[in-house]
């Protein structure tokens, strides 16, 4: 337990790392599919997805995954703590699958297969808020 406040301190930077690309990637998507015609814009908007994707994203996703596993191995009793841990953990494991998906989309994207329009898009963008906030207030009220 003597480090668990420092993995804790850890978990929460990375999980606002996490999303910050989240909410962001989305977003160029939203401009990618907006700007189709432009090809030059397209390439810069390209450039940005996969250096905000793979550079923040992906390692904000590990390092909040790991710290948060790491803190569940530290305390075990957390398990028992009530229904606020488990569902908080559905959460995350839907903002992995979220993670992965505009992954997917990214790839589409850039092999010009995506039938997405950027309104499709913009609301897509919400889900990791909707999320973010069971997330926080399972862990901040522990209302269950």
């Amino acid at each position: 337990m003597e480090y668990y406040n420092w993995i804790l301190a850890f978990h929460v930077m990375s999980f606002i790392s996490w999303m910050a690309m989240l909410f962001y990637q989305p977003r160029l998507y939203v401009y990618h599919q907006e700007h189709a015609d432009n090809e030059g814009f397209i390439e810069v908007v390209k450039i940005q997805e996969n250096k905000l994707y793979n550079f923040i994203g992906v390692p904000a996703m590990w390092a909040t995954i790991i710290s948060g596993t790491a803190m569940l191995m530290i305390n075990p009793a957390l398990f028992k703590s009530g229904m606020w841990l488990h569902i908080k953990l559905t959460a995350a494991i839907l903002l992995v699958l979220y993670h992965f998906s505009l992954g997917w989309f990214k790839a589409r994207l850039h092999a010009g297969k995506c039938t997405k329009s950027g309104k499709f898009f913009r609301a897509y963008n919400e889900v990791p808020t909707i999320l973010m906030i069971v997330i926080v207030v399972m862990v901040v009220v522990k209302p269950i």
